[in-house]
């Protein structure tokens, strides 16, 4: 078995548009560890005891600040906003006035554009060697998006094997907003092979179809009957490969769940029966997004092997996709004088 290890925290050293990028590590009592960097506010490590007591790593990334700077995958643990997942031709319309943004999906604007916030350097605080705020003011106008936006992202471990995402922002004018963490993980290790041997289950009932471009199409389809009932658990790789049109034309899982739980239940779960490792999400956004890794390719990680398709799977709490053109979805509005505040909870457990 791979000898995990955390990333050194001299490879994370550097200096991009005049900000230092560090790395930043958290420990448990209860033996895990977590590492972060402030390029991208984003997850790099996640040391998960497995039934063997072994800490395995189970999240996908690299080694160094060069590693993320040259990925083919840009998105891996990172903080993804303004708008995370898509908006339909790069355009929305508020307060009567339309708003551009960049097209980098197609025709679709993805996770904030170009120069998202998984491009940029974050301010940090550490406290007590056991949760980490980072903090970046995006200026009006920023990637097309309106309104200078102040957001907090807050990474807690805590000695239950949780680690607990907190976003908070604030605008001084109107604007959309949808901001979801994209760990990619894999249950029997980053770069052992890939995920489809994970046992999956979703609590929901339904799930958003999706147009020939991967964008909702306003309706609201039951999961039952179709590949996409995760209600029992389910191993990824029973119907990835199904002939229905949903599956593809996403060439896989790439879609939102509607999530009727509350925080205090998971609304999904992820087993590896190889390492006894289970991970449970809890959180209080409206919806859990499942994508499969079905574009992975190239990127060689942490461990000296390649993430190749479905090489890790991504959990997003978010709204939905699309929300900004789409009015019968939850409001993704925010306004001078209120408050953005999400959680997720990524907690790991044995389950041998």
């Amino acid at each position: 078995m791979t000898t995990y290890k955390l990333p050194l925290p001299k490879d994370f050293e550097g200096k991009l548009n005049n900000k230092n990028t560090h790395l930043i590590t958290l420990t448990n009592r209860a033996g895990m560890q977590i590492a972060l960097t402030d390029y991208g506010a984003r997850l790099v490590s996640a040391l998960v005891p497995d039934k063997n007591g072994d800490l395995i790593d189970v999240i996908l990334g690299f080694d160094s600040i060069q590693g993320y700077l040259s990925a083919v995958e840009p998105y891996h643990g990172a903080t993804a906003g303004r708008y995370c997942n898509r908006i339909a031709k790069g355009k929305f319309s508020l307060e009567g006035k339309e708003y551009t943004l960049a097209q980098n999906n197609g025709t679709n604007s993805l996770h904030g554009g170009i120069e998202g916030f998984h491009t940029r350097v974050w301010d940090r605080q550490v406290s007590f060697n056991k949760l980490v705020n980072f903090y970046y003011v995006s200026p009006d106008g920023e990637e097309g998006f309106p309104g200078e936006l102040k957001t907090t992202v807050t990474y807690e471990l805590t000695n239950f094997n949780e680690i607990i995402i907190r976003f908070r922002a604030i605008s001084d004018a109107p604007t959309v907003l949808n901001l979801t963490n994209h760990a990619y993980f894999n249950l029997n290790g980053e770069g052992n092979g890939d995920v489809l041997n994970h046992v999956i289950t979703i609590r929901s009932e339904e799930f958003l179809p999706l147009d020939e471009n991967q964008i909702p199409t306003g309706e609201v389809f039951s999961v039952e009957g179709t590949a996409f009932d995760f209600r029992q658990p389910k191993l990824l790789a029973t119907d990835i490969n199904s002939q229905e049109e949903q599956i593809q034309v996403a060439s896989g899982y790439d879609h939102s769940f509607i999530n009727n739980q509350p925080i205090s239940e998971p609304i999904a779960k992820a087993f590896s029966k190889e390492t006894g490792i289970e991970l449970q999400v809890f959180t209080n956004e409206p919806c859990i997004h499942l994508y499969s890794g079905n574009f992975l390719s190239d990127d060689e990680g942490k461990s000296g092997r390649k993430y190749l398709r479905y090489g890790g799977f991504c959990f997003e709490a978010q709204h939905y996709p699309d929300s900004p053109n789409q009015l019968e979805f939850p409001s993704v509005r925010l306004d001078p004088g209120d408050v953005f505040e999400s959680e997720v909870r990524y907690k790991f457990t044995i389950n041998k």
